[in-house]
């Protein structure tokens, strides 16, 4: 009998588009053969997308490089095939395996997935399905292993909790540390796996089962009540944090992917937390307190990463890269150490404002691909309103200041459906983007290409947002209609100005699932049965497979995207604790009408 390595080099590899994304066995690949066997605790870790999303996702690779330093521990890692891979998979009945040894997913004891976006919801449930794993929890016994989510998604994993059997809110390092050792500690112990389940959420402050917590509704579909099973569950769950960033575990030799990925470099998290404060930033408000490494630190890391990769691009990693306390010096040290070895220093992040103009002096010594800059809104009234601290002044300032330097191209970042939006503030999106691309020629030269994208606003929890109406996919395509009819009717005026919006249709399915609650979990497993899958994805998002999933099970999906919340109203995550007091969110919704000078939509009446 064929072992599964054999099957998959004979019965996959030579049949998917792409192989070089499953065949394993990278440079620093630190699993060895023989060492999941070995191993007290197993720990598949996977990445609902793509390798080629995945290799680049910085949180999994800590988790991978803490779990294979912790004795009597071994992690392997798991993504999505894609879709050629995952019906030869299907048909050949091969079952998802993991990338470093070929171990099957379902011999792990623990499945450690990084929920990221609303949009991974259904990949999730592939990697279920293809490691042969039943999709709710309460379906699973002893024979299965233990799934565990975390992530930024984490936060409101409510429309996910009937598949997930734990949930970690927060930082993952010493979660994982502490999931580790209480693993370890039970299987020793001989501890059933429903036990475990139950004893580290009692154990841990920030460790959430989802089955362990009943959830009543008033007849008008809202919360009315979420309660703990057993008196020793805590009512309030809390987030784990991670003290000192530069005592961190952090994967010094990371992974070099064997094909093009979407972040080719090695990177490096300078700061996490974010001092600045949008009022639609989710994870602003749940990332704080600010920590930061030090610069030293930062340089040795990075020089230990270029040792071991050889990768010639490094990623300085924030929130708001512009707001470490460092970051001048840091860049000053960063040039003068890799610049003479022809390593691209990436700043990501970019914060518009005063400091933007430093920018590209501190890094004048690498080379100038685009730079990119998150606006959000196009009017200095409404950016004060959402709290984005910058002028047109600033902006404009900061981008010449970039040309100077040798940059020619620029990406802005904007937000469509803020609150209280005007016509001025949709057709000022396409005036500032012609704004910024005309003062190039004040220099002396032609003018810079620009590609404004525009993206339509998800109102998430934690937020000043999270009360607020997300306007309808109509009013959002004739927001996109508004402004390419202003840009193609001054094409002399033109230039190398380019427009382009995101999937309205996904925007609202995000807006669903980002303050949804349980009973979206239906809606879920039914897209996903009818063949939802990497709805992240313009080529494979079907949003007729939805409609359809939300049609059979009777789930109103405009109730949970254009329904302004009223203040007294109970959230599926009030059993979360994210961050800032509901009390101090609703001021700041209050205040962004005060700024722009409206009244505050009244919230839908709903008889309880």
């Amino acid at each position: 009998m064929k072992s599964l390595r054999d099957r998959i080099g004979d019965e996959l590899l030579p049949y998917v588009e792409r192989p070089g994304q499953y065949i394993g066995g990278e440079l620093n690949q630190l699993p060895a053969e023989g060492d999941w066997q070995r191993a007290r605790v197993r720990v598949a870790v996977a990445f609902p997308d793509t390798y080629t999303i995945g290799m680049s996702h910085l949180g999994c690779q800590i988790l991978y490089w803490l779990i294979n330093h912790t004795p009597r521990c071994c992690a392997e890692r798991v993504y999505c095939p894609w879709g050629d891979a995952e019906s030869i998979m299907r048909n050949r009945r091969i079952p998802l395996f993991t990338w470093d040894t070929r171990q099957t997913v379902a011999s792990a004891d623990i499945l450690a997935v990084s929920l990221q976006y609303e949009m991974s919801f259904t990949s999730v449930l592939q990697i279920l399905d293809l490691a042969g794993l039943p999709l709710r929890s309460e379906d699973r016994d002893d024979s299965h292993p233990l799934v565990i989510a975390g992530g930024p998604q984490a936060d409101n994993p409510e429309p996910m909790a009937p598949f997930l059997d734990l949930v970690v809110l927060g930082d993952g390092e010493a979660s994982m540390a502490a999931i580790l050792e209480a693993c370890l500690e039970m299987k020793d112990g001989g501890v059933p796996r429903r036990d475990m389940i139950r004893e580290m959420a009692r154990r841990f402050e920030w460790a959430y089962a989802p089955s362990l917590y009943d959830v009543s509704y008033h007849s008008n579909g809202t919360v009315r009540s979420i309660q703990a099973q057993d008196p020793k569950l805590p009512s309030r769950i809390e987030r784990c944090q991670t003290s000192d960033l530069n005592e961190a575990p952090f994967p010094v030799k990371p992974l070099v992917p064997h094909v093009e990925v979407v972040h080719d470099r090695f990177a490096i998290e300078i700061m996490r937390g974010c001092p600045q404060r949008c009022r639609f930033c989710h994870a602003g408000y749940t990332k704080r307190p600010l920590r930061v490494r030090s610069v030293d630190k930062i340089l040795d890391m990075a020089e230990q990463m270029y040792r071991a990769t050889g990768m010639e691009e490094f990623g300085l990693l924030s929130l708001s890269t512009s707001d470490y306390p460092h970051l001048r010096e840091l860049a000053e040290r960063a040039n003068k150490q890799f610049a003479p070895r022809h390593v691209n220093i990436s700043m990501p992040s970019l914060r518009v404002d005063k400091m933007l103009q430093d920018i590209p002096w501190m890094a004048s010594s690498v080379r100038k691909g685009g730079l990119t800059i998150a606006v959000e809104a196009a009017n200095d009234d409404m950016r004060a309103a959402i709290r984005k601290l910058v002028t047109d002044g600033d902006l404009l300032d900061g981008v010449k200041e970039a040309y100077r330097a040798g940059w020619r191209s620029i990406k802005l970042y904007f937000m469509c459906g803020f609150p209280g939006e005007r016509p001025t503030d949709i057709d000022g999106i396409v005036h500032l983007s012609r704004r910024v691309s005309e003062a190039r020629r004040e220099l002396g030269l032609g003018p810079a290409k620009v590609n404004a994208a525009v993206g339509w606003l998800v109102p998430k929890p934690y937020t000043p947002f999270q009360w607020t109406a997300q306007p309808t996919a109509e009013y959002f395509r004739e927001a996109r209609r508004q402004m390419i009819a202003l840009l193609n009717s001054s094409r002399k005026k033109r230039g190398p100005l380019k427009i382009t919006t995101h999937n309205v249709d996904r925007s609202i399915l995000e807006a669903v699932f980002a303050r949804g609650d349980r009973k979206l979990a239906d809606v879920i497993e039914h897209a996903y049965r009818a063949g939802a899958r990497f709805d992240g994805w313009d080529e494979c998002f079907k949003v007729e497979l939805w409609n359809r999933a939300f049609e059979a099970t009777g789930i109103d999906p405009a109730w949970y995207a254009h329904r302004e919340r009223s203040y007294d109203e109970i959230f599926p995550w009030d059993h979360l604790h994210g961050g800032a007091p509901t009390d101090y969110l609703a001021r700041q919704y209050d205040e962004v009408f005060t700024q722009i000078g409206l009244s505050k939509p009244e919230p839908e009446l709903l008889a309880v």
